[in-house]
């Protein structure tokens, strides 16, 4: 009887490291650990004890206050602490930082290159603009690879991201355009929905009710387009009987110039974007400080 070959063992998870857990990188972590990370493979960097015992009871994962522990041994290391702090930060971890390891940045605004130009040659960098409905798994990240991060390292990173909502590729390039449309997106639509809200309140309904069919009904519309593929100029029009209640809404819209004032945000959410990124790439390096790990 010949014996049947024995399966190869599974590779070993590569060790995850967040290094600043505020929001985003406790949900990068909690993402991480619903897409099939051990909680074993897991450390996350935080500046106060208290922060790290309530890390640990939620999570299961280990912490520390020390940058250059958690990054020593990680293959994933994932930067989510403020832009301003991310250069003393890459300064006080580069030396931990070992052959194959992907650095993943959520931090908004910075390119791969200001990560590669302060990381060992050929460090594997991989941009996320995420935004905050990933907290609830139902957000949108958009990733794009560094110069040295190859099509495993991009698609290790959207294993990373896979349970936080959407996850799309997209050129660098593109990325500010991304910041402005899904990135502050949320912000935007929190907007309408005050919005909305607040208009029929001044119509008589409750605010509490007015709230409620608000959020409910931008929900609807969207679920309504995401399950249908539908473009929304075509289900808008679906909505829009000839000489109706919705027709006269949307024309006073127009007329208030609601589209170009989109249009108009997004522009300078872009263009803002790009200035802060430009002025930390030329600003000098601070000295790394105790305590810059948890945002």
């Amino acid at each position: 009887m010949t014996d049947l070959p024995t399966p190869p063992a599974p590779v070993p998870e590569r060790r995850l490291a967040v290094l600043g857990t505020g929001v985003m990188g406790e949900t990068v972590l909690a993402g991480a650990l619903a897409a099939g990370w051990d909680p074993a493979d897991v450390v996350a960097t935080v500046r106060r004890a208290e922060r790290g015992e309530e890390l640990a009871a939620r999570h299961g994962v280990a912490t520390t206050q020390d940058n250059v522990e958690a990054v020593r041994g990680a293959g994933v290391v994932v930067v989510a602490v403020k832009p301003k702090d991310v250069a003393a930060l890459l300064a006080e971890v580069r030396d931990a930082v070992g052959a194959g390891t992907v650095v993943v940045s959520v931090v908004v605004g910075l390119p791969t290159s200001f990560y590669e130009d302060r990381l060992p040659a050929g460090t594997a960098v991989v941009r996320v603009m995420p935004n905050t409905p990933s907290v609830v798994g139902a957000g949108v990240s958009a990733v794009s690879g560094g110069a040295a991060a190859d099509d495993g390292d991009v698609a290790l990173v959207e294993r990373l991201l896979s349970a936080t909502g959407l996850v799309v590729r997209v050129a660098e390039k593109d990325q500010d355009a991304v910041g402005a449309l899904s990135g502050s997106g949320p912000a935007y639509v929190f907007y309408v929905i005050d919005a909305l809200a607040e208009a029929g309140v001044l119509l008589g309904l409750t605010r509490a009710t007015a709230l409620e069919l608000a959020t409910a009904t931008v929900h609807g519309a969207a679920t309504m387009l995401r399950e249908t593929g539908e473009h929304p100029a075509i289900a808008r029009e679906k909505v829009s009987s000839p000489g109706g209640t919705t027709v006269a809404a949307l024309r006073r819209l127009d007329a208030g110039g609601v589209r170009a004032a989109f249009l108009d945000a997004l522009e300078a959410a872009r263009d803002r974007s790009a200035e802060l990124a430009a002025a930390l790439a030329d600003a000098p390096t601070p000295r790394p400080e105790a305590g810059r790990d948890e945002r």
